[in-house]
């Protein structure tokens, strides 16, 4: 099997010299490069091609042509699984009555992602060698995520759509080369962000929705005014900052993640010979510098869209330009959050919206864990993955128990409050350190000895805030009151908090 891991990376080779040099496997050596040959392309693009300078199809070729190369240099002949999945769904998109296009797409999609996955699984099981599932994850998103548009568009009456699902709803089939150029621009194929169809074609022509509007020819109706087109400020102070931060993350990743191996929980003497305030700090200690490679290949794909002028969000409230409608993590939000959902909502953050838009909007009751099913599937079948999306789901409705059973007793002086926050954000630390190590530790009695060793008490207390919480008195506070009714009685309109879909790593949200 070793053998196997060994010469499971088929990328080229050449720069194998310089991967000794660094320290860094040679897959590693060629994602960086890859990285940084985008960040320059993206400058490329930005400068020199830009919407009043050349046609659309020349920005498509130039995103086309470059995602292609890159690709073909980061994964040989892995490469062609790129091209075949989007290619099936592209004849199922145009074959397909749009009224099921969706599912047959999502379908599709998922079933040869899962097939790539399952072989990875038995030839390089365990092995964290980068191979053509993390861009393919990435393209399963895009395609299933335009069917969706597609069948939202042209079947569905836009009173029926959420906000978001009426934003990217499209209704203009595109054609090849707008498709194949949305699947493989270089700036996110690497490492995403998923970009949606409506906001990657906004990005081509220059052009920016405002209030729900589009641009001329996108929609049917060509009565609709044509936008005018965005000159956007330069997004130099954007990209250095997030590329200063990636870097940072990147060493602090190599620097320290050795001295806290996720491994080291398998132990026999870690599982004895540990209290459980000891266990929780390690998995805490070693689960934030894990963290640290995830925020250097998000923030470095955020620099590399917002290089390519791609992510501008106009002018925020503090009159400074603001760079991140695609931005895919907020790290300081993450690690400083106050509660469990500010946390998942600040990680992943494009994979979050990408189901939204498809399942959570799209399901009843059991949206939550239609969410979390997909997302793990998405991820593929390690048994880590399902216990990482099945706690999050467990601890999800624990939240939402806590903030509406418990908050109400708290807020109603600032020292209570204060310390009401104090605990949620401790909460909050632990409860994703322990939902998340299993999906890096991947093996299912691994975890479970994890859990029983700290007798399972996280577990616990979020069944006891599902189910033993509710016998509380609701109790009732200035935040929870709506205006007298005409009968002079007072209404209370406690209510449960807007859910969000998340994504348990780095990859679903709820609460």
């Amino acid at each position: 099997m070793a053998a196997i891991k060994e010469n499971y990376y088929t990328g080229f080779h050449t720069f194998e010299k310089l991967s000794d040099t660094v320290g860094l496997p040679v897959d590693q050596t060629n994602f960086v490069l890859s990285q940084f040959t985008a960040l320059f392309f993206a400058g490329i693009l930005r400068v020199f091609l830009k919407p009043g300078n050349v046609r659309p199809a020349t920005r498509h070729l130039f995103g086309l042509v470059i995602g292609l190369l890159l690709g073909y240099f980061c994964f040989g002949k892995q490469a062609a699984h790129l091209a075949g999945l989007p290619a099936l769904c592209f004849i199922a998109m145009r074959t397909q009555d749009p009224r099921c296009v969706q599912r047959v797409v999502l379908t599709l999609a998922l079933g040869y992602l899962s097939c790539v996955h399952y072989y990875r699984q038995i030839y390089a099981y365990g092995s964290y060698t980068l191979d053509i599932t993390g861009p393919l994850m990435v393209i399963t998103q895009k395609v299933i995520g335009l069917a969706y548009n597609i069948h939202d568009g042209f079947t569905r009456l836009e009173k029926d759509l959420t906000p978001l699902q009426r934003h990217q709803a499209v209704k203009i089939m595109p054609t090849t080369l707008e498709y194949f150029s949305y699947i493989f621009h270089f700036q996110a194929l690497m490492a995403g962000p998923v970009i949606f169809y409506r906001d990657y074609m906004d990005f081509i022509n220059g052009t920016r929705l405002k209030g729900g509007k589009s641009f001329s020819g996108f929609y049917a109706d060509s009565s609709k005014e044509l936008e005018e087109i965005v000159l956007e400020p330069s997004p130099t102070k954007a990209v250095i900052k997030k590329i200063t931060a990636s870097l940072i993350f990147a060493v602090l990743f190599v620097s320290f993640s050795s001295l806290f191996p996720i491994q080291r929980v398998k132990d026999q003497d870690f599982l004895e010979n540990t209290t459980i305030f000891y266990k929780i700090w390690y998995l805490m200690i070693s689960m934030f510098f894990i963290r640290c490679k995830y925020y250097y290949a998000w923030l470095f794909a955020d620099a590399i869209c917002n290089n390519s002028g791609m992510g501008y969000n106009g002018i925020g409230e503090d009159g400074n330009h603001r760079w991140d409608l695609i931005a895919n993590v907020h790290p300081l939000k993450f690690e400083l959050s106050s509660c469990l959902k500010d946390a998942i909502s600040a990680w992943n953050i494009g994979t979050n919206r990408w189901l939204r838009m498809i399942v959570y909007d799209r399901n009843g009751p059991c949206k939550v864990f239609a969410t979390n099913g997909l997302s793990a599937l998405w991820h593929g079948f390690y048994p880590g993955y399902y216990l990482t999306f099945a706690t999050g789901a467990l601890f999800t409705y624990a939240a939402r128990s806590v903030r509406r059973h418990i908050r109400p007793y708290f807020i109603g002086s600032k020292p209570m409050k204060f310390f009401y926050d104090v605990l949620t954000f401790t909460a909050s630390r632990i409860s994703m350190a322990y939902l998340a190590f299993s999906f890096v530790l991947l093996e299912f009695i691994p975890s479970v000895r994890v859990y029983t060793s700290m007798y399972l008490i996280p577990h616990l207390l979020a069944l006891a805030a599902i189910y033993l919480l509710p016998l509380l008195p609701l109790r009732q506070s200035q935040n929870n009151l709506s205006e007298p009714s005409g009968n002079g009685h007072v209404i209370n309109c406690i209510t449960n908090h807007q859910p969000e879909v998340r994504n348990g790593t780095s990859k679903n949200k709820t609460e």
